[in-house]
């Protein structure tokens, strides 16, 4: 295989997304059976799949009581791509486009996007702690974990937030983008999916809905992301790297969700405007901030295509 081309270039030679194209008049036959589609496809993607998974893992690793289990949530998460992957592939066949067209061509997989994406997820959840420690609102404490056990977890908690990333990813940002953006745009499409995505995170243990807001937030910025560099690799190691860092290195609840499992017995102290509470640091202002820094960067990282900008200056 070749190396990895600097990310510079791969931005050179990327071909045009493919997999959103612009909303077209359609019969109301043709929207109907594109809603159904998408319907249906949410509905097992997102209720049926992880509910099916989540009772057989119960009966493997017991009931999830207080702290949850990696090697619980790893199951269920695998489980769930799975099931993501074959309704894509199935879609694909259907609507007669490559598998690769809805967000994760397999030949860009854990390429250089990925690896810088997960290396800024490091970096922002680092700065979003160091903040939230330069107030006194984070004390590391001592270490929970000793000798291999330290490794033996980071590399669980490692592989569990890569599968977190591309089952949340390719379910709220693969298929589901490309059918909505089909019937209304890219961005009122990406938007409902955000909303989407932020409001099933309420059903995690301590979340409410400021720490909703900020899922809704980050999948505008993942959103933003597939637009620019046109697939979801980027994202999915941005995902991977935040909820990596946040809930192991650094040990604090991850959108209201706290793993067995994690580095240190660290604390959260102060108000909940600093520290985000139950909800964890995503539920702090400075969360804000920096996923408004990320915007940024992907806004460096990955240019608008000359024909993106000329359709907003013709719009404006």
């Amino acid at each position: 295989m070749e190396p990895d081309k600097p990310i510079e270039e791969q931005r050179e030679i990327q071909p045009p997304v493919l997999f959103l194209p612009r909303p077209t008049p359609r019969g109301a036959v043709q929207q109907l059976k594109a809603v159904w589609k998408l319907l249906l496809f949410l509905l097992v993607a997102a209720e049926l799949g992880p509910s099916f998974f989540y009772g057989i893992g119960t009966s493997l690793f017991g009931r999830q009581n207080g702290t949850l289990s990696p090697g619980f949530l790893l199951f269920v998460e695998v489980g769930s791509f799975g099931i993501v992957c074959g309704l894509t592939a199935m879609m694909a066949l259907v609507e007669d486009r490559p598998f690769g067209g809805y967000g994760l061509p397999l030949k860009d997989a854990f390429g250089g996007n990925f690896w810088v994406g997960f290396l800024l997820g490091l970096a922002e959840a680092s700065v979003l702690i160091g903040l939230i420690l330069v107030l006194r609102g984070y004390s590391f404490g001592t270490f929970a974990l000793q000798g291999s056990e330290m490794l033996r977890f980071g590399l669980l908690h490692l592989v569990l937030f890569l599968f977190v990333g591309l089952y949340e990813e390719f379910m709220f940002r693969g298929y589901a983008q490309v059918n909505l953006s089909s019937l209304a745009g890219f961005w009122p499409a990406a938007v409902l999916l955000s909303g989407g995505f932020g409001l099933v995170h309420l059903a995690n243990r301590g979340e409410n809905w400021v720490g909703a807001l900020s899922v809704a937030v980050v999948g505008l910025l993942f959103a933003f992301t597939l637009k620019r560099s046109g697939n979801l690799w980027y994202a999915v190691g941005l995902h991977a790297g935040f909820d990596w860092a946040e809930s192991f290195l650094y040990s604090v609840p991850n959108s209201g969700e706290m793993l067995r499992g994690h580095l240190s017995h660290a604390v959260l102290q102060g108000p909940r405007w600093l520290t985000g509470g139950s909800i964890g640091p995503e539920g702090s202002v400075f969360c804000f901030l920096t996923m408004g820094l990320q915007f940024l960067v992907a806004a460096w990282l990955f240019p608008a295509k000359k024909d993106e900008s000329a359709e907003k200056s013709h719009s404006s």
